[in-house]
């Protein structure tokens, strides 16, 4: 028994890494989560690469003015009128190398805090199944990203609730590809570094926040912290990032390609992901031109 055991964790082993590797560089892009009345078809998608549209966001909270968590059954708050099934089969029509998700969680809801928050790890686990199948087939999705950035849990109640849900939807062929998205904040790390440890192998992308470091960020600095959470996430598919609002990090103006093309020297430019459309609109997604034409090259 203890043979087939060993042998099982192997194989396992051995389909996680096949999976890494044979992963196709990706762009990503958030979108929805500001209500800027933004749309897929608004967005430049270039036919040689993978591209991933992530609804923003869908919480376990109810709606309205004084939002309260649900304990797992998460509701849709991205801005589904422009944003909605029917599009989304629109878009992945057109467009054969689109796929799409949604993240869990982000950082507020109706301007508070969007905690991690759950009864007990069995019912918010059943609850969170049963809601997120609903919410992807109804929008016929493909993946899910978790970006919690507030506690009420403790690391290993997070690792087991989000682990156990992201396992079960994999094995029910509800998603195909999950993703992780932390930042470098003590309370942050600790949660998802849990999370990395004892279910890091149903975790396709990380989507590590890099536009979360200071303004000022210089190349150097920049190409430092990448190194420092790919160690971290050891074994995981690390994405660079840059953000189109006022967040931080190294940003395009300020070398950020030249830093993706070091990276591509190096064999390490797996994708980039960018926050988020609702923001690039603006400038006409210049920069997201620009990303997809490094990411063709690579």
């Amino acid at each position: 028994m203890r043979n087939w055991k060993l042998f099982f964790s192997l194989i396992v082993l051995l389909t996680h890494a096949t999976q890494v590797l044979t992963q196709p560089i990706v762009f990503r892009e958030y979108i929805g989560a500001n209500f800027a009345n933004v749309r897929f078809s608004d967005v430049p998608i270039n036919p040689s690469i993978q591209f991933h549209f992530i609804l923003s966001f869908a919480i376990d909270f109810t709606p309205g003015s004084s939002p309260k968590p649900t304990n797992g059954r998460f509701n849709v708050f991205w801005d589904s009128e422009n944003l909605s099934p029917s599009q989304v089969l629109s878009i992945k029509r057109q467009h054969p190398n689109v796929k799409v998700a949604l993240s869990l969680g982000g950082d507020t809801v109706s301007d508070k805090a969007a905690n991690f928050t759950a009864f007990s790890i069995d019912s918010w686990v059943s609850n969170a199944v049963s809601s997120l199948t609903s919410v992807v087939k109804q929008y016929n999705l493909d993946g899910i990203d978790i970006d919690y950035e507030h506690f009420h849990v403790s690391p290993s109640v997070f690792a087991q609730c989000i682990g156990r849900v992201v396992t079960t939807l994999k094995r029910n062929r509800v998603i195909s590809f999950a993703s992780i998205a932390p930042y470098d904040d003590g309370e942050v790390q600790r949660h998802y570094l849990a999370l990395w440890r004892s279910y890091g192998r149903v975790f396709d992308y990380v989507n590590f926040q890099f536009y979360a470091y200071d303004r000022r960020t210089t190349m150097g600095q920049f190409l430092s912290y990448f190194n420092e959470q790919s160690s971290n996430y050891d074994g995981g598919k690390m994405l660079v990032s840059f953000g189109t609002d006022s967040s931080g990090g190294l940003k395009p103006e300020n070398g950020f390609f030249t830093a993706c093309e070091e990276l591509r020297k190096q064999r390490k430019l797996n994708g980039i992901f960018v926050w988020s459309a609702d923001n690039s609109k603006a400038n006409g997604f210049r920069y997201e031109r620009q990303a997809q034409a490094v990411l063709a090259k690579a």
